[in-house]
């Protein structure tokens, strides 16, 4: 099997010749960028040099799939967000949300053709093209609760959970039927999966009570929208344990965890309960890639197949000074079991 074809079948919970490994969150290094020649800020811009360093992926790094963009704030900047630019070293920020609590949130027309998500389609497109026939390509969009934040600013939906949760619905709705338009044009560009990063219905930043009522809501009917085309995988950081049934009630066709999470007991829940999602993750992108030695991703990579993961991933964002022969190791260790 490719990886395309061994993604897709763990995702549609078919036989895989081995268990895939790729990166659900960002990959992109500074020494992978060297290899590219495309680096930020340029790649976060431009449609080919996107595609050209998300490429290093499958060619560099021999990952079962490849990916954009590399940050969290397109969707907000077509609302008027003020993005802060990361430079040549870092992803770009929101720097002053669009809106407060107040307003009423308009969809822009059009947005699909606005802001940076043109760049985004155009390196979709190059990828099917250069690597799309041996990889997966994924497109990465942001879930309704983590657009909603940054729209309007994490402190002011975090105090608008807990004190007036109905004022919220609005931004949530727009930010949903947001994401469906978006999801849309990803896949007409050629996306096989896509990623749904919601990165702010953490349970580090909210209550299980807060994350089943304001944010499950909205992941559930977005799925529902884009997975009736290409399979999803949902990506929300920290401890799950607590929530974990929910988020499979997603409908989600993979759920991504970082290494927080009991996976263990994840899919003791899961069987007791009936539910098959297959579980990504959990390689931990600090102690074991950016920080640990080639032996240390091994020990890392085995960890997490023996809890119970469906395919191994960095179980987030790989900082971008990460060495890459961690990344390669990731891979080398999976081919040799």
């Amino acid at each position: 099997m490719n990886g395309k074809e061994r993604l897709l079948a763990a995702l549609r919970g078919g036989a895989t010749d081995r268990m895939p490994v790729l990166s659900v969150c960002q990959y992109a290094t500074y020494e992978l960028m060297e290899k590219t020649g495309a680096c930020w800020p340029e790649a976060h811009y431009d449609g080919e040099k996107m595609a050209a360093l998300a490429a290093g992926g499958a060619t560099v790094l021999h990952l079962d799939a490849v990916r954009v963009p590399y940050c969290q704030t397109v969707e907000a900047e077509i609302y008027g967000s003020k993005i802060k630019d990361g430079g040549k070293k870092q992803i770009p920020s929101i720097e002053k949300p669009a809106l407060s609590v107040d307003d009423v949130p308009v969809i822009p027309e059009n947005f699909t053709e606005k802001g940076r998500i043109p760049a985004v389609l155009d390196a979709i497109r190059r990828l099917k093209q250069d690597v799309g026939g041996e990889t997966a390509v994924m497109g990465s969009i942001v879930g309704p609760f983590s657009v909603a934040a940054n729209i309007i600013g994490v402190s002011a939906l975090l105090k608008a959970s807990l004190r007036k949760p109905e004022k919220l619905a609005p931004f949530f709705e727009a930010a949903e039927k947001t994401a469906e338009q978006y999801a849309e044009a990803v896949i007409n560009a050629g996306a096989d999966a896509i990623v749904i990063e919601d990165m702010m219905a953490s349970l580090d930043m909210i209550s299980p009570k807060a994350y089943r009522e304001l944010a499950a809501p909205y992941e559930k009917q977005l799925i529902s929208f884009i997975n009736k085309r290409v399979p999803v995988i949902i990506h929300i950081c920290g401890k799950l344990d607590q929530v974990i049934l929910d988020v499979a009630a997603t409908g989600a066709d993979a759920i991504s965890v970082e290494s927080a999470v009991d996976v263990r007991e994840a899919k003791r829940k899961f069987k007791e309960n009936g539910i098959s999602t297959p579980v990504f993750g959990a390689v931990h992108p600090i102690s074991a890639l950016l920080e640990g030695t080639e032996e240390d991703v091994a020990q890392g990579v085995k960890k997490s197949i023996a809890d119970g993961v469906d395919a191994v991933s960095p179980d987030c964002a790989v900082a971008p000074d990460t060495p890459i022969k961690n990344i390669i190791a990731m891979v080398k260790t999976v081919e040799g079991l």
